[in-house]
């Protein structure tokens, strides 16, 4: 079980000289941040090799990323947890505020769960370790793009394995608290799954933003988890997604 729904992972070349976009596909369009030139020239070539991927900023600091994140509303922000002296996770929240249409993708070498978790709890809707293949990159910038939570197998097993030594519950508890919930929460966990944002999802039901975060309170209370990311976790792992 995992939110990572396709597991195959398609080839891609090795070098494209100029970006060229496929006549009827949508181009996405990335911000990469990172402290590293090398690293950010690198990740350039490799995200313009896939045709529907363009990057229109690519940028070393916080300030950089605000600036650009704001007048550029990147689809997708590619992010590193470590920006030289700068803490990536405290500027995260500001990052996500100043480019509402993006969505972020965690880049980081960083491997600790708590670090994890406290990203998704800022905004990003997804983690990829620099230590994988450059092909899952690719992948996950694609699902995160069609609003998809991207948490792969290995790290979704092991937040699996916290939560539920955390908890020590049993089936039958799991299905009295899933009773509990009304139709109109159960709606509101289902575009969690689908990595909407509050905004988003009242949009989606026709409810405000702030009735959308009172729903997610009483979610939280009844289901015993402590933020979004464990939310996402509890809903797949107790088919409460439509993707599950």
């Amino acid at each position: 079980m995992s939110t990572v729904i396709s597991t195959s992972i398609k080839d891609h070349p090795v070098y494209l000289e100029t970006h060229r976009s496929i006549p009827g596909t949508t181009t996405i369009r990335i911000m990469v941040v990172d402290d590293h030139a090398v690293i950010r020239a690198g990740l350039r070539m490799l995200i313009e090799q896939d045709q529907t991927m363009r990057v229109v900023s690519s940028v070393g600091t916080a300030a950089e990323a605000l600036k650009d994140g704001h007048s550029l509303q990147p689809d997708i922000i590619v992010f590193d947890l470590l920006l030289g002296e700068e803490d990536g996770l405290t500027f995260l929240p500001d990052l996500c505020k100043a480019s509402p249409k993006s969505r972020v993708l965690v880049l980081t070498g960083v491997q600790t769960a708590d670090s994890h978790r406290t990203a998704i709890r800022r905004g990003a809707m997804g983690i990829v370790m620099k230590q994988q293949a450059a092909e899952l990159l690719l992948k996950a910038i694609h699902k995160v793009h069609d609003g998809e939570v991207w948490i792969d197998r290995s790290m979704m097993g092991t937040v699996l394995n916290e939560v539920r030594s955390a908890k020590r519950v049993e089936t039958d508890p799991e299905l009295n608290k899933i009773k509990t919930l009304t139709p109109r929460e159960t709606d509101v966990i289902a575009l969690v799954t689908e990595g909407l944002k509050n905004k988003a999802i009242g949009e989606r039901l026709f409810i405000s933003e702030t009735t959308v975060t009172h729903h997610l309170s009483s979610i939280y209370s009844k289901l015993g988890v402590s933020d979004r990311l464990e939310l996402v976790v509890y809903a797949f792992g107790n088919k409460l997604s439509p993707k599950a």
